[in-house]
C-alpha cells in the first residue's frame, strides 16, 4: 500500500480494505490467491516478464 508495507508469512492472510490501492510483491516465487472483482485491471494489460496468464479456479 502507498503508506506502509504489510509483511506476510506462510499461511498468513491479509484483507486489503475496499478502495485501498495496493501492489502485491514478493522477492521470491510464491503461490498466492487474490480475490478481486471481475474486470479488475492488473499487470495483465501491461505485458512483460512480471505478467502471468489469467487462470480461473474450477
Amino acid at each position: 500500500m502507498r503508506d506502509r508495507d504489510v509483511v506476510r508469512g506462510p499461511n498468513d492472510v491479509f484483507v486489503v480494505p475496499k478502495g485501498v490501492e495496493h501492489c502485491p510483491r514478493a522477492d521470491e516465487e510464491v503461490q498466492a490467491i487474490l480475490f478481486e472483482p471481475k474486470g479488475t485491471v492488473n499487470t495483465g494489460d501491461a505485458g512483460g516478464e512480471m505478467t502471468s496468464e489469467l487462470r480461473e479456479l474450477g
